[in-house]
Formats: C-alpha cells, sequence, structure tokens
C-alpha cells in the first residue's frame, strides 16, 4: 500500500504542477491579450470638411475631436470611392493595388486585389495576433459575394454601392437582403453587438463603414426635418467661372440632406463610445473617424460630386481619439488615408510591411512629426462611346461619363481627366502641382497659402525650375513603393 501511494504521489503533484503552470500561461496570455489597444475605424462616404461636413455633428465632436487630435492636412490619394478605399485598407497607393476606379475592368474587387492584395490585408495581419476583427458596411462597390474577405472574424459587407434603404449584405457568408431596416442604424446594431460580445475578453479591430453622406442622401425619417436653412455654401469658387449653374436649389437640398443622412452616423458615434465605456475598455480604444474622399457642391458650376484634384475632393476628415493621443489637439502635420493600417500596425507593436507606402500618424505631440511631405493624388478620368447619355446636349466622341439631366448635363467625369499631382506642405509651403494626361499635357498649380480655393491657375508661371521639380516628383511618385513614396523631391 505504502509503494502504491509513493509511486501515485509524484504523479499527483506533477499533474498539479503541470495544472499550475497550464494555468499560468493562460492567464499570462489572457492578461498579454488584454493589455493590447483595440482600434475602431468608422469610415464615411463622400463627406467633405471644406464645406462644413463635419460642422452637425455634435456628438462626433464632443466624444472624438475634443477627446482627441483632429488632422487639418489630411487628404485621400485618390478622391473616387473604390480606389480610396482599397488605399485605406491596404496602405498603398492605386498604382501599387491596381484599383483604379468604381469598376471591375478598374480593378475594383477585380482578380488582382482578390488573389494578390485582400490576403495581405490588415485583418489578416491582426487576425494572426490573436485580435477579433469585425467589419460591417460598404466594402468596395463591385463587391457581390457570399464570399468572406480574408481574415474577418465577423463580416457584414454591403453589395455594391451606398444605400440607405433596401440594402444587401453578406452576413458571415449568408447572403440577406432587409427591405424597412435603414442601413446606418443596420450598422448601428451590429457593432454595438460586437463590442457588448467581445467586451474585455480579448483585443479587437473592428471597422463601420456607413452610406452616408453619399447619394442618394437619404436621411432617417427622424432626421428628415432637421436643418430646413442650410444651403450650399457660397464659397468665391462656387458657380464660377463658367456663370449661371441654374441648379442652386437643388444644391442647397443636397446640402441639407448630406447633413440629414450625417445624423445617423453622429448617434452611431455615441453608441459606439457608450459601448466602450459600458465594457470599460474606452480608454484602451483608439477610434479613428474619416471619410473615403471629399466633395463638391457647386464650386467651379461642377454641380455635385469628387474626382477632381481641388481642395473640396482631396481633403478629408480624420479624427483619431486614443490612450496616447491628447485631448482638443490640432494636428498640422500632412497625413494620408494610406497612413491609417502603418499607425494601427505601431500601435500594436507589429511590423509594417516594407510595401505599405503610408506611414505611421503622428498622434503623440512629443513624438518628432512629419515636417514635410508630398503626397501623390491620382485619379484615372472615365469616359467613352458607351456611357455617352443622349438626354444632354453633347457629342458620344467627347467621351464623357456621368451626364445626367439632373446635374443640368454638368458631366462628373472625361476621359481627359487623368492627372497625377503632388501636394506638397510644410511650414512654410502649401502647393499643388498636377499634370494631366490630355492631348494638351495641360498643367494646374495653385499656391494654396494666397489662394485657398484655386482660383488663379499659376501653373505656367511658376519657373522653369520649379515645374521641372515638381514633374521630377510626379515620376518619381507615380512609381514608387514604400519607403521611396517617403521622399522628397
Amino acid at each position: 500500500m505504502k509503494g502504491i501511494i509513493n509511486s501515485v504521489m509524484p504523479y499527483s503533484l506533477s499533474l498539479s504542477f503541470a495544472l499550475l503552470v497550464s494555468a499560468f500561461h493562460f492567464s499570462f496570455g489572457l492578461s498579454s491579450q488584454k493589455g493590447k489597444h483595440n482600434f475602431v475605424v468608422i469610415l464615411t462616404d463622400d463627406q467633405d470638411v471644406m464645406l462644413q461636413g463635419l460642422t452637425p455633428m455634435t456628438n462626433t465632436i464632443q466624444l472624438l475631436a475634443n477627446e482627441g487630435a483632429t488632422f487639418v492636412n489630411a487628404f485621400t490619394t485618390s478622391p473616387v470611392c473604390c480606389p480610396s478605399r482599397s488605399s485605406i485598407l491596404s496602405g498603398t497607393y492605386a498604382h501599387n493595388h491596381k484599383t483604379t476606379n468604381n469598376s471591375r475592368s478598374g480593378g475594383c474587387y477585380g482578380t488582382f486585389w482578390q488573389q494578390h492584395i485582400e490576403p495581405t490585408l490588415l485583418p489578416t495581419m491582426l487576425s494572426k495576433a490573436r485580435y477579433q476583427t469585425f467589419y460591417a458596411g460598404k466594402y468596395l462597390n463591385e463587391y457581390f459575394s457570399d464570399s468572406v474577405p480574408p481574415g474577418w472574424s465577423q463580416w457584414y459587407g454591403l453589395h455594391g454601392n451606398s444605400r440607405y434603404y433596401n440594402f444587401t449584405v453578406t452576413e458571415n457568408g449568408k447572403i440577406v437582403t432587409y427591405d424597412n431596416l435603414y442601413f446606418t442604424d443596420y450598422l448601428h446594431t451590429k457593432v454595438v453587438e460586437f463590442i457588448d460580445q467581445v467586451g474585455q475578453d480579448g483585443p479587437f479591430f473592428a471597422m463601420i463603414a456607413p452610406p452616408a453622406p453619399h447619394a442618394p442622401y437619404t436621411p432617417s425619417d427622424r432626421h428628415k426635418d432637421l436643418f430646413p436653412d442650410v444651403k450650399a455654401i457660397r464659397t468665391p469658387n462656387f458657380n464660377m467661372p463658367s456663370g449661371p449653374l441654374g441648379l442652386i436649389k437643388q444644391l442647397d437640398v443636397i446640402q441639407r440632406k448630406r447633413w440629414q443622412t450625417l445624423m445617423a452616423v453622429d448617434d452611431m458615434v455615441n453608441g459606439i463610445v457608450t459601448s466602450l465605456k459600458r465594457k470599460n475598455i474606452l480608454d484602451n480604444t483608439y477610434i479613428f473617424y474619416t471619410s473615403d474622399n471629399g466633395y463638391h457642391i457647386g464650386q467651379f458650376a461642377q454641380a455635385y460630386d469628387k474626382r477632381q484634384p481641388y481642395e473640396t475632393d482631396i481633403r478629408i476628415p480624420l479624427i483619431v481619439r486614443g490612450p496616447a493621443v491628447t485631448p482638443k489637439t490640432l494636428q498640422q502635420d500632412p497625413v494620408a488615408l494610406i497612413d491609417i493600417v502603418p499607425t494601427i500596425l505601431h500601435l500594436t507593436d507589429l511590423e509594417v510591411p516594407p510595401t505599405m507606402d503610408g506611414r505611421p500618424l503622428p498622434l503623440d505631440i512629443q513624438e518628432k512629426g512629419i515636417k514635410e511631405r508630398q503626397i501623390l493624388i491620382e485619379y484615372w478620368g472615365e469616359g467613352s462611346l458607351e456611357t455617352y447619355n443622349s438626354e444632354c446636349p453633347w457629342q458620344a466622341q467627347d467621351l464623357l461619363q456621368l451626364c445626367s439631366l439632373d446635374a443640368a448635363c454638368h458631366c462628373q467625369d472625361a476621359w481627359n481627366n487623368t492627372y497625377n499631382c503632388v501636394r506638397h506642405l510644410r511650414e512654410d509651403l502649401n502647393f499643388i502641382y498636377c499634370e494631366f494626361k490630355d492631348n494638351e499635357h495641360f498643367v494646374e498649380a495653385y499656391d494654396l497659402t494666397n489662394d485657398l480655393y484655386q482660383m488663379v491657375n499659376v501653373g505656367y508661371d511658376i519657373l522653369p525650375s520649379v515645374s521641372a521639380k515638381y514633374s521630377l516628383a510626379l515620376m518619381n511618385l507615380t512609381a514608387c513603393a514604400g519607403p521611396t513614396c517617403h521622399v522628397v523631391y
């Protein structure tokens, strides 16, 4: 009996020790996971800053801007939905991820993206680091699929372009259509459920992409009567220089409806912050608020849209709240949407791949900032014989696109609207230089320190040496990858 007891005791002790060690390792692993930061990215659609796009969003201003940093020199690198969203997700310029417009033929959710870019994106890297990942909202314009892109733990991806009602989503592999729900409210519910579910059990990354304030600018019923006196912002370049636009009242309605659609987003911001606070994880969470591109409403008599190399279209809101961010900070450093992914990787202590064109945002005011930068803006104009609209008084051979009676036949795009711009900022310089790929090799350049609304094109007045310098910068930036995109020429 004694021998049996002696033979059992070592096993019992070793088992207890093994369980203790296992529990320690589990507890340590769980603790280390809990110590990691959470991330929330809110990506709106076509929200401007030049036309007061943030003004009605009192929750967003109070809960994010007043508690974090507002980047006042933030830019999209391609002022149209699918190329910009592809850049946000990948941290690369469009010439590297090869999505050049909103069509499948232009690479939007195309074969190259699905095979070569998607598997390398942030959610894949974060999931390998034991993050729970969540996506809800508009993904890419040509996404019509029951497949869930790699790396996402939970997926609620909208089919196609922004909608407010009557939308179809893929819910974790199942295609579901909703008729009566308001899409932003649907997203609000899903993200709060996710936060409540995950809570303190581990780090997470959540990205929410509501439709607002994209056309058709449909507000929820509870917001449809707000801002009755709001009108389109009469900037100095409003309805200039081509004379009467004939759409002034319609533009006023568009501005008003855009603000109304953003109110549901503002409610969602409040709901997200409230949920994080309720779970006691707000202080350990970084919240990014931004848009894929800006918008113009009547500037240069161009009706309403994006796609142009002007400040209305390329400047975007960018607000970050988080543990290392000083409240009520106005950050002047030049930054771009391609910087969001490198920032998150930097904050998680994960390696930023050398192929990424962006760089981490200067979130800590004690950090060395980005004092000078040349940001590439690239756009591929669209227009062909197939996009001709016989209802408008143009010719098919003009190769115009998105011409409609609703916009009084002011077309939104054309084949010769293909351009590359270098947006150059430093403490004593605020400049943009653009070269168009058309038959005239047209050049536009503006000194924005003295001409914020880009009324005087100085592209043909600057010194030849300056033009040559910027042409060289564009030649290099349009072929750059990774660290070479950070060089100032």
